[in-house]
């Protein structure tokens, strides 16, 4: 992805250097006429926007080890050694309570494997916003293998690590950052692609694109570099930025809009149990012990009890790994849910009366809309779970790659300072006005995208306007001066 020539060129300096070709930018054609715009737009997005860009990268390059980390770091919660037969599921939650007399139960973890520990995740009010209390209990002895703070699926260092390329530890504020680095990476990445090819238009050679310019030097040399691994990691910068704002604030609020307005979204099993049990399903008809009424463990031993339900989960044909929500209120139904995030992956889903064990609704991952596998893809992709180890190392290739590209890309801004001047000082990026010689239906096009784009990325569009103002000011003093 090219980088625009945007500062004065250096006076004469005593070694030569390959001459750059110039380029198309006369001519008949479209892209002419747009070539100005786009390449004011990537250098602004370059300059300003590019920082957040690379925190990003260096953030999600450490997350790509966190799994490996985590197994490590809490392999003495997490595994145990098997010993004969498992006790009740009731009784390793009671253990759990046991540990960690406050909080709800919000869910239960069933070992996906017989070396793996209970989970039971407990709301926690002395761990930060959004994080829970996670208790490991030994399936076979019922003991408690300790605790540890998480963060939705992630323990302790993994969570930190999420926190850090989400957020930055900031809180809500911290979000902007994340979010204005996904809203700009698809504009960065495709008018760098445009840049790219309208220089390289006139040679034929792919290799041109896709390789960097052995015989090129200086300024000419980091540009072969920069736009070539530009193209490499195009479609990975991409995806990285679709899935990135769906996790945002403000773009991610509208993008969960367009998705239920579309029916892209997962479908949500009925979960009230209001009236009579459905005939269809399941039952148990060993109802447990009713617990005493100020129990806040009630929900999870009346009735059928957790056992129960699991049996009907396993019942229903549920795979591992496997989480058990429990009902909200006397009114609802417990939730079995596959969480299998890995290729090929499954999500089936059914919820269960806790009085009489009769599968109350049943919505499997084969059932869900196209786009809204596509999404749950996508993220699993970005957060390096869908294909193990190999998404692994290709987020981290592509976390180099990023970080490649924006050292490079200022690189090549450094290089057309102006030399043997006691300041920096910035030169005319392109000619003024050329937004006036574009025709007036790709004017008024191009103004009406804009306007769509900057409403449905607000932080890009926030950030687009101060990028004006910039421009502004910059024209001016140029004039003055």
């Amino acid at each position: 992805m090219s980088v625009p020539t945007q500062f004065q060129t250096a006076p004469p300096a005593a070694e030569p250097q390959t001459p750059e070709p110039a380029p198309p930018s006369q001519g008949r054609g479209w892209w002419p006429a747009i070539r100005p715009l786009v390449l004011r737009l990537h250098f602004y997005t370059g300059v300003l926007v590019a920082p957040f860009i690379l925190v990003a990268s260096v953030t999600g390059l450490l997350y790509t080890i966190a799994p490996q980390v985590e197994q490590i770091a809490y392999r003495e919660l997490t595994q145990v050694t098997p010993a004969g037969d498992t006790v009740p599921l009731a009784d390793q939650v009671a253990a759990a309570r046991a540990t960690h007399p406050d909080g709800a139960v919000i869910r239960v973890d069933v070992p996906e494997a017989a070396d793996r520990s209970t989970r039971v995740v407990f709301t926690d009010e002395t761990v930060p916003a959004d994080y829970d209390m996670s208790v490991f209990v030994n399936p076979y002895t019922g003991q408690v293998e300790g605790q540890v703070r998480s963060y939705g699926q992630w323990l302790g260092f993994r969570a930190w690590l999420d926190d850090l390329h989400r957020n930055l530890h900031l809180g809500a504020l911290g979000r902007n950052y994340s979010e204005l680095a996904a809203s700009w990476l698809w504009v960065v990445a495709l008018g760098g692609l445009a840049l790219w090819i309208g220089k390289r238009r006139g040679e034929r050679r792919a290799r041109r694109l896709l390789a960097p310019d052995p015989e090129a030097r200086g300024r000419s040399r980091v540009m072969s570099w920069h736009g070539a691994i530009g193209v490499w990691i195009l479609l990975g910068a991409l995806a990285l930025s679709v899935s990135g704002v769906t996790w945002s604030r403000y773009a991610g609020a509208n993008v969960e809009e367009l998705r239920t307005a579309l029916s892209w979204v997962k479908p949500l099993p009925a979960t009230s149990v209001a009236g009579d049990a459905p005939a269809a399903g399941h039952q148990h008809h060993e109802a447990g012990t009713a617990a005493p009424a100020d129990d806040p463990d009630a929900l999870l031993v009346d009735g059928v009890g957790i056992d129960g339900v699991l049996a009907t989960a396993r019942e229903e044909g549920l795979g591992d790994p496997l989480y058990l929500t429990p009902p909200p209120n006397a009114g609802s139904a417990w939730t079995a849910a596959e969480n299998k995030r890995d290729w090929p992956t499954s999500y089936d889903t059914v919820t269960v009366d806790p009085a009489s064990g009769a599968v109350v609704d049943r919505v499997d991952f084969e059932d869900w809309p196209v786009m809204a596998k596509l999404t749950t893809w996508t993220i699993g992709a970005h957060m390096g779970i869908l294909f193990g180890v190999a998404n692994q190392v290709a987020l981290a290739a592509l976390a180099i790659g990023l970080i490649a590209v924006t050292l490079l890309g200022y690189r090549m801004w450094w290089l057309r300072r102006p030399r043997g001047a006691g300041r920096l000082r910035f030169g005319r990026p392109v000619p003024p006005g050329a937004w006036r010689r574009l025709p007036w239906p790709v004017l008024v096009g191009g103004v009406a995208a804009t306007v769509a784009v900057g409403w449905f990325f607000p932080l890009l569009g926030i950030s687009l306007v101060a990028f004006l103002a910039v421009d502004v000011v910059l024209a001016a003093v140029r004039r003055r001066g």
